[in-house]
């Protein structure tokens, strides 16, 4: 039971430092409380592989809930909670390690509905297209800023995250990274 739980924290700390996902802000890695609800093997094609397209992961259970933040859940990442303001600047660093062009978008989702609230904060028609020599430069590294919200919307932890959801068209693969949030004003 404790080489389990080691295995599963080492496997998180290996989600969070390896590549082909949001590097900063801290996006929402596996834990304890996804592999209940996902499963162990979902959870190990995720950690074996962080790139991993939704379409990919191997046999998630039923209540995975795989087009909400990958499967990745508000009780494992507490820690990772950002304090945030309308009009704050939020910086995203996302690493690619492989390129699929297709369209990208960062919203503010709502996990108890898991329906986008607003519009886009920033969206590309066409991101990481891999035909181009080099990725423009905002592909890796862009800003949004947060907007004003209704009164008492996205003030509760674990109730909105930030975004980052990504298709490789021609791939046909499907990507997606949370960040946690609340507004604090």
């Amino acid at each position: 039971m404790k080489t389990g739980a080691l295995i599963t924290i080492a496997s998180c700390a290996a989600a969070v430092s390896a590549h082909g996902m949001i590097r900063e802000p801290p996006a929402r890695a596996t834990g304890p409380a996804m592999v209940k609800a996902c499963g162990r093997q979902a959870v190990a094609s995720v950690n074996a592989d962080d790139t991993i397209p939704l379409e990919d992961v191997v046999a998630p259970l039923p209540s995975c809930k795989l087009n909400l933040c990958r499967g990745a859940t508000w009780q494992d990442n507490k820690s990772l909670l950002q304090l945030l303001s309308a009009g704050d600047i939020v910086n995203f660093q996302v690493d690619l390690a492989i390129p699929h062009e297709g369209p990208c978008n960062v919203s503010i989702v709502d996990t108890k509905t898991n329906s986008v609230i607003g519009q886009p904060l920033i969206s590309f028609d066409s991101y990481a297209d891999e035909k181009l020599a080099r990725l423009p430069a905002n592909n890796t590294n862009f800003d949004v800023v947060m907007p004003q919200l209704r009164q008492n919307q996205c003030k509760q932890p674990g109730r909105c995250v930030l975004q980052w959801f990504w298709v490789g068209t021609a791939a046909r693969q499907t990507y997606e990274s949370c960040v946690d949030f609340v507004m604090t004003a």
